[in-house]
């Protein structure tokens, strides 16, 4: 499980899946367990049959709010 991708590439990992949400959520939001399950599911299915080795295999789930902001600000606070 990746919420990084441009570090996922460089650490190369044998297999992984991009899930485009906030640092620390990488099963989605709380109170949603089917998504959650979803997910879950979907990395299982990806460590039991990934081929390629250093395939990283993005998620087609969504994160509810753009947080984008939220990103940013926590970027500028470590400069």
């Amino acid at each position: 499980m990746s919420t990084g991708r441009d570090l996922t590439e460089l650490v190369r990992p044998p297999r992984s899946l991009f899930v485009n949400f906030p640092m620390g959520n990488p099963f989605g939001p709380p109170n949603e367990p089917d998504q959650q399950r979803r997910i879950l599911r979907t990395a299982l299915e990806l460590a039991a049959g990934a081929a390629t080795p250093g395939e990283i295999v993005d998620l087609g789930e969504t994160w509810p709010d753009d947080f984008t902001e939220k990103v940013t600000t926590s970027l500028l606070a470590m400069t």
